[in-house]
C-alpha cells in the first residue's frame, strides 16, 4: 500500500492544478504549449496536474483530443509528479473507458464525477463507482452537485469509502461544514479542496490536497498558501491569513460561472498562455473582463506569482 503521509508518495495529495487547455487561433489544441505548461507547473514545486476537468474544457474535445491531452500531461511530467486524469462522462461505460485510457497512458489517479445523465440515487452512484474501481487506478470522487445535480452526501461518500471504491473526495459544494461530517462518517477518506475560495477553511478542517485553478497563473504563491493552511501550525495560519485576504478576490473567480474564461484571462495577464476558449464559451463581457484583470494585476503588484 502506498505511503499516505505526504504529497509525492500519494498520487492525489498536495496541490494538483486543474489545468487550463491552450488552443491555437483555429481552435485546435496546442499540445506543445500544454506540455510546456505542465512542465512549468512541476518546476514550481506543485505536486501534479488534473487534466480534462471542466477548466480543461473536456466537454468540447473529441475522443482523440481528450486521450492525447492525458498522454501529453504524462509525457511532460517529471518523475514523482502526479497526473489525476478527469474521467467524467454521461455514462458509466464511457467513464470506465476513460479510466482505462488514463491507466494505459500512465496517469497515477483519476478524478471521477458521479453519473450525470439524470439525477442518480445513491444505489446508482454506488454501482457507477464499483464499475470504475475495477480498472484499478485510485479514484478521487468529484462532488459538484451544481453541475451534475447529483450530491455525494457524506453518507454516500462513507459507503463508497467503506467498499474501497474511492481514496478521496474533491469537495466543491463550498459548504465547509461537510468536512467534519465526512471525517466522522468516513475516517481515512482524504478530503481534497475543490474550490479555490475555500482553501483556508477546508485546510484548517483537515484537507490533504487541493485541485486548484489559480496555480495556472500564480503557482508559487498558491503553493505557499496551501502549505501554510495545511501545516497544522498556528503560526503558519497567522502567516496565511493576510495572503488569503489579498488573494481572495482573485481565488473566488474559480467558483464563478465564468471561471474558465477568468482563469485563462488571469494567465494572460500573468504572462502565461491562457488564450481563447472553445464555443460555447465566448469572450467575457467588458465589465467582468475588467474586474478579472484588475484582481489579477492587484495580486501581481503585491508580489504574488
Amino acid at each position: 500500500m502506498a505511503d499516505t503521509t505526504s504529497p509525492g508518495t500519494t498520487p492525489w495529495r498536495g496541490v494538483f492544478t486543474a489545468t487550463a487547455l491552450p488552443f491555437n487561433d483555429d481552435l485546435t489544441v496546442d499540445y506543445d504549449a500544454f506540455g510546456e505548461h505542465v512542465a512549468w507547473l512541476a518546476a514550481y514545486g506543485t505536486h501534479g496536474v488534473a487534466p480534462n476537468g471542466s477548466l480543461g474544457e473536456y466537454q468540447t474535445l473529441s475522443d482523440d483530443e481528450r486521450a492525447k491531452v492525458v498522454e501529453t500531461a504524462v509525457q511532460a511530467s517529471p518523475e514523482g509528479f502526479g497526473v489525476m486524469a478527469g474521467c467524467g462522462a454521461y455514462g458509466t461505460l464511457q467513464s470506465v473507458r476513460w479510466i482505462e485510457q488514463a491507466a494505459q497512458a500512465g496517469a497515477t489517479s483519476v478524478l471521477l464525477l458521479p453519473p450525470n445523465t439524470y439525477r442518480a440515487d445513491a444505489e446508482t452512484v454506488l454501482r457507477h463507482y464499483r464499475e470504475a474501481a475495477k480498472v484499478g487506478l485510485p479514484i478521487v470522487a468529484y462532488n459538484n452537485p451544481y453541475d451534475t445535480k447529483v450530491d455525494l452526501l457524506p453518507s454516500v461518500l462513507a459507503q463508497l469509502h467503506a467498499e474501497g471504491l474511492i481514496v478521496a473526495v474533491k469537495e466543491f459544494t463550498g459548504d465547509v461544514r461537510r468536512a467534519y461530517e465526512i471525517a466522522e462518517l468516513a475516517p481515512g477518506l482524504d478530503l481534497i479542496v475543490g474550490s479555490d475560495d475555500v482553501l483556508l477553511e477546508l485546510g484548517v478542517a483537515g484537507a490533504v490536497g487541493w485541485v486548484a485553478g489559480y496555480p495556472n497563473a500564480i503557482p508559487q504563491s498558491t503553493l505557499e498558501l496551501y502549505e501554510l493552511v495545511t501545516s497544522g501550525d498556528p503560526a503558519d495560519l497567522a502567516r496565511a491569513l493576510p495572503i488569503y485576504r489579498d488573494l481572495h478576490s482573485l481565488l473566488r473567480w474559480d467558483s464563478k460561472t465564468e471561471f474558465v474564461q477568468a482563469i485563462k484571462l488571469s494567465m494572460d495577464v500573468a504572462g502565461r498562455k491562457g488564450g481563447i476558449c472553445r464555443p460555447p464559451r465566448a469572450a467575457l463581457p467588458t465589465e467582468i473582463h475588467d474586474r478579472v484583470v484588475a484582481d489579477t494585476e492587484a495580486a501581481l503588484a503585491k508580489g504574488y506569482k
